[in-house]
């Protein structure tokens, strides 16, 4: 096809023709049928699975999930220790400290 596209001087395309056993009418239907892009599907395909479009929004809720997981880890080992100080300092009589705020003069108290 490429060389009957090319082919530019007096005869060449006859020649090429006689040489392969086509007629020129089979020149009009390949051309006509990649200018319309039905020749496109005939190349070979890709073999084996379909690559998987990774979507930013998909890459970005994975990241937040595995964040989210790894925070909630952190925040059940600091749960769990500060149960074990709560128990160690009630087995030695050691009175933890407030964690309120301090009292203001708001409230009836003076200094």
């Amino acid at each position: 096809m490429e060389e009957a596209d090319h082919s530019t001087g007096p005869g060449e395309l006859g020649e090429l023709l006689r040489r392969e056993g086509l007629y020129s009418s089979h020149l009009t239907c390949w051309r006509r049928q990649r200018d319309e892009g039905s020749l496109a599907d005939l190349e070979p395909k890709r073999r084996g699975r379909k690559a998987k479009r990774r979507d930013p929004l998909t890459k970005e809720l994975d990241k937040l999930r595995r964040e989210n997981q790894r925070l909630a880890e952190r925040l059940r080992q600091a749960e769990m220790i500060i149960d074990v100080q709560k128990k160690v300092s009630e087995m030695l009589a050691i009175p933890l400290k407030s964690t309120s705020p301090p009292a203001s003069p708001e409230n009836g108290e003076s200094e």
